[in-house]
């Protein structure tokens, strides 16, 4: 799915040519040097706390340490041009598949009616919150939206921190929604992103979203690792209702059991014998500026630049 979603609207175009994702454990920055070439990374590790992501409270709790990280980071892949993809954790946005008798064809008509629609979903103010969306599917009668929203004051706050680093957010982005860019296929796919806070599964049909789901995890290992797999059976069966079939992939991205972040460890962790787990995005044989370690996946900036 190569979904494209500005932070201003509904407005399908390429993305910047380079990404930087934030999370609890650092900042990972990522540009293709030139068409038909590889991209290059870089990894900047952020000390505890510094980055705590969240709906509710301010999430950057050192922003000159964050600016920083995104500085060394992104000046480590020289990106070519200042506009970049920010990608964000799951747990600061919300995101919704929306259906629809009809929906204004101009942005700035559509957007207070998704407005209105989400008033009563996401627990914040929607009038001032960052909003986008982008159609999947349209007919004579029906339209079917997705929508990412974003707390107004969380927004700002991510932003001006790429500011800060000498850079401009052309596009925010969640990890999962962002790394659904990096599958290319039109079969049905089944993906799962883990995070030291959430897990979110995924169902896509060509360019067509039936499910997203983020999922609050617990810090128990054991309850974790219940919520986990009850997450991924969840998903399965929602892929084999909707499709009629049952899966029998899963790609995967993320931090699994014990801090790792391949996909033998994920499958080793859900343990289900009728899933074969994937990387949704392995680790470049090439391209690392520095050691990328097992903190972070790739697959958030690599679906980002998919869409450049």
């Amino acid at each position: 799915m190569n979904s494209i979603l500005s932070k201003t609207g509904s407005q399908i175009g390429a993305r910047p040519p380079a990404a930087v994702e934030l999370s609890p454990q650092g900042v990972l920055g990522a540009a293709s040097p030139g068409p038909g070439k590889p991209p290059v990374y870089a990894f900047e590790p952020l000390p505890q706390g510094a980055l705590i992501p969240g709906i509710g409270e301010h999430n950057l709790r050192a922003p000159e340490l964050v600016a920083n990280a995104m500085r060394a980071a992104l000046g480590q892949v020289s990106p070519r041009t200042r506009s970049v993809t920010l990608v964000v954790p799951d747990t600061v946005v919300r995101v919704f598949v929306l259906d629809f008798d009809s929906l204004p064809g101009k942005a700035a008509e559509a957007i207070p009616v998704l407005r209105f629609r989400l008033r009563k979903m996401v627990p914040f103010d929607v009038e001032h919150a960052g909003l986008s969306y982008q159609v999947l599917v349209e007919t004579k009668s029906e339209c079917k939206v997705l929508a990412a929203v974003i707390p107004g004051p969380i927004l700002q706050e991510y932003e001006a921190a790429v500011r800060m680093a000498g850079f401009e957010p052309g596009a925010v982005l969640p990890t999962s929604l962002a790394a659904l860019g990096a599958i290319d296929s039109a079969e049905p796919v089944l993906a799962a992103n883990l995070s030291a806070l959430a897990l979110t599964t995924s169902v896509t049909q060509g360019q067509d979203l039936l499910l997203y789901r983020t999922l609050d995890l617990p810090e128990e290992p054991t309850q974790r690792l219940a919520e986990v797999q009850r997450g991924i059976a969840v998903a399965a069966a929602y892929y084999e209702d909707k499709l009629g079939v049952r899966p029998r992939l899963l790609y995967y991205a993320g931090i699994g059991a014990g801090g790792n972040s391949s996909a033998e460890d994920f499958a080793r962790w859900i343990d289900d014998p009728e899933l074969t787990v994937a990387d949704l995005a392995p680790l470049p044989e090439t391209g690392a500026a520095t050691p990328l370690g097992n903190l972070m996946s790739l697959a958030g900036v690599v679906g980002a630049l998919a869409g450049a």
